[in-house]
């Protein structure tokens, strides 16, 4: 009887390792994935969907029939319960029984860091599906009744690329409806400079970012703890107060429910894991993308996290599909590739503008790093979406 493997997730670590591992071993590997949501969201276009510029069809596309396709089994439920000693996952729709265990768990926000957060709060995040939504309607009103807008990422955020991107698409929009000197913008970052980008930055992207500021007419706030977000009025923890009639913050991370209620996590709900991905405890355990712990390389006045966007889920899963396959055959898993060493690949989108982001290592210290603007970026971001969600319909988890 083929071994079981069980991938918890149907996102990009979740999807790139369940295929990978069926592509590698074929018939004698039992692959299932449960996931609680039956489509793959692309997150990268959240940042469209406040400006009608993508619905939620658009960039989601449903996963069972790539399963299918594949010979990969599919539980469309949320999985509640880890017991690794006993190899067993309990889900909304029974236990499932496993040879190895690959956590994939992706993320939940975490709005508790500043009052105020949340989705009865006083702003609004694209972090979620959802949250996109909510953003929509509430900048079809700031159209109709413009005034200030702040966006910004707290103390403790890791992804600071998405609040980039949106700020920068906020003043694109404004504009082109003409709004553009009569709505203020401000964005707010516990980053200790611009360009930072939870990676450390790179050379010559501070100057970069504050050319984009200026360019774009953003007044920037940086190093900078929040306190509230209270009704029209962004509180910050230095005594500045800033009003706004529509706000977009991007909280930090914290892991999956799951991971927390089975005490497999940090306090964070991260699981510790080497350099294979098997998580320290148990060795037919793995753990990829957002649900794998990462220590930021630095200490800042303002708490920064590390962003584990989908080119490094995928990269984490390919290697504990390789491990898993080695594990399979009776062999020593010794493919091994830190979060630190995996190449910084990504495209920060403008509006009408961008920035590619390309270093040797996602952490420092590093050999090279460069950052090129250009309008290029915006075209390669959308062309890179069309690419990506027709990858994952055929399954194609094998091309870059």
């Amino acid at each position: 009887m083929a071994p079981k493997v069980l991938v918890l997730g149907g996102n990009f670590a979740g999807v790139t390792a369940a295929l990978s591992l069926k592509r590698k071993l074929g018939a004698d590997v039992d692959v299932t994935v449960v996931s609680k949501s039956d489509r793959f969201t692309f997150n990268p276009s959240f940042i469209w969907i406040p400006f009608g510029k993508r619905t939620t069809r658009d960039v989601s596309v449903p996963i069972a029939p790539t399963f299918r396709r594949a010979c990969v089994g599919f539980v469309h439920a949320e999985a509640v319960g880890i017991d690794p000693v006993a190899q067993e996952v309990e889900t909304t729709r029974g236990r499932y029984l496993y040879d190895y265990l690959v956590i994939a768990t992706g993320y939940v926000n975490d709005f508790d860091v500043v009052p105020g957060l949340g989705p009865r709060g006083n702003a609004y995040t694209i972090t979620t599906l959802e949250g996109a939504v909510d953003a929509a309607q509430g900048w079809a009103r700031l159209v109709n009744e413009p005034g200030p807008i702040v966006v910004g990422a707290t103390q403790g955020a890791a992804c600071f690329g998405a609040a980039y991107e949106f700020v920068f698409n906020v003043a694109y929009q404004l504009k082109r409806r003409g709004l553009a000197k009569r709505v203020p913008i401000r964005y707010v970052s516990a980053e200790p400079f611009p360009g930072h980008f939870g990676i450390g930055g790179l050379a010559g992207g501070e100057r970069m970012l504050d050319l984009f500021f200026r360019m774009s007419g953003i007044e920037a706030i940086f190093d900078v703890a929040m306190e509230e977000v209270a009704p029209g009025e962004l509180r910050l923890r230095d005594g500045r107060r800033l009003p706004f009639r529509y706000a977009m913050i991007v909280p930090p991370f914290l892991g999956a429910e799951v991971v927390k209620a089975s005490g497999l996590g940090n306090p964070k709900g991260f699981i510790e894991v080497r350099g294979t991905y098997q998580t320290v405890s148990f060795p037919n355990v793995y753990a990829v993308g957002i649900a794998a712990a990462v220590d930021a390389p630095w200490h800042t006045a303002n708490a920064v996290g590390v962003p584990k966007t989908g080119f490094p889920s995928e990269r984490m899963a390919h290697v504990a599909a390789e491990n898993i396959a080695a594990q399979i055959r009776g062999e020593e898993p010794t493919r091994e590739e830190r979060f630190a060493d995996i190449p910084a690949v990504c495209i920060m989108d403008a509006g009408n503008n961008g920035v590619a982001i390309l270093a040797d290592r996602m952490l420092p210290p590093r050999r090279w790093g460069v950052m090129i603007p250009g309008p290029q970026n915006h075209l390669g971001k959308l062309a890179f979406e069309r690419y990506y969600l027709w990858k994952i319909r055929r399954g194609y988890v094998q091309l870059p």
